[in-house]
């Protein structure tokens, strides 16, 4: 997928989150703890979850902050492909999984960061900055979430 505006990077988000749920979800009934498994289902729902939020900014976004050019910082540093597929998610422990998600999810963080520093645009500074915090919060309420499950 080429990435050149904003709006291709929120395609590419939901694209993320989805995927990401996708190899979650594939885990799951792979893994042989019982922990695993419930840490892999709800993050394979909450993941789809969130692939469902961004598809909502993508569709109902400010037309003026989607259609802004983002190609110049995405040239000199390029987006996660989606590697975490590459993860066996089947063979890392519950902990581990998180790792995986907290990592990958600060990728995306990071570049909402960078766009929202370089943006000209305040409805497009605004956009990000919005998606940054979703994403933060996001992953705070997974690792809360999944840090409960140590209490079964």
């Amino acid at each position: 997928m080429q990435v050149e505006t904003l709006k291709d990077v929120l395609h590419w988000t939901k694209e993320f989150h989805h995927h990401l749920s996708h190899c979650l979800s594939r885990g799951v009934n792979k893994h042989t703890d019982e922990r695993a498994r419930m840490v892999l289902n709800y993050l394979a729902d909450h993941e789809k979850r969130l692939s469902q939020v961004v598809s909502e900014f993508e569709t109902s976004g400010d037309a003026h902050a989607l259609n802004t050019w983002c190609y110049e910082y995405l040239q000199k540093t390029p987006i996660v492909r989606h590697q975490h597929c590459d993860v066996p998610f089947a063979r890392l422990d519950a902990a581990q999984i998180m790792d995986v998600i907290v990592d990958q999810h600060q990728q995306v963080i990071e570049l909402y960061r960078y766009l929202a520093s370089r943006a000209d645009i305040p409805a497009a500074r605004e956009l990000l900055e919005t998606l940054e915090s979703l994403e933060e919060h996001e992953i705070m309420r997974m690792v809360h979430s999944t840090h409960r499950f140590d209490d079964l």
